[in-house]
């Protein structure tokens, strides 16, 4: 395997990154990061959602951490982490803050338009610090 293959198999493969501590967080916020991925440098808002542990849910079944394109493609602006944070039928959604479009935080699927999805990345906390794979 020469070099330049090496490379290349590399770029193609996800791998978990760390991208910043939990305290660099905001509760029912978001935060912009760039995070390497096979297709270049990407910018991911990250949200927190503390579990509420006054809810019927399973703490292992409890998603705090969620991470979506930071890229609006409706006002074609990096705004995403900037959303407006809430939940539509219990779903976790962001909307835009520029033309309020709502975003699963789960898959990142566009309520108002089920053509539009932005990615979302597996993300997780590894003791303080927060890991995405990308």
């Amino acid at each position: 395997m020469s070099t330049a293959t090496a490379v290349k198999m590399k770029a193609e493969t996800m791998t978990w990154q760390k991208l910043c501590n939990k305290a660099d967080l905001v509760e029912y916020s978001g935060v912009a990061a760039w995070v390497e991925t096979a297709d270049g440098p990407a910018q991911v808002a990250i949200f927190y959602i503390p579990s509420d542990p006054n809810t019927s849910q399973r703490p292992d079944q409890a998603q705090e951490l969620y991470a979506i394109d930071h890229h609006d493609p409706f006002s074609n602006a990096n705004v995403i982490a900037r959303g407006i944070v809430g939940d539509i039928k219990g779903e976790p959604v962001v909307a835009s803050p520029i033309y309020k479009q709502h975003f699963r935080m789960e898959d990142g699927q566009c309520v108002e338009d089920e053509n539009v999805t932005l990615r979302a990345w597996k993300v997780a906390f590894k003791g303080q610090e927060v890991w995405i794979e990308a």
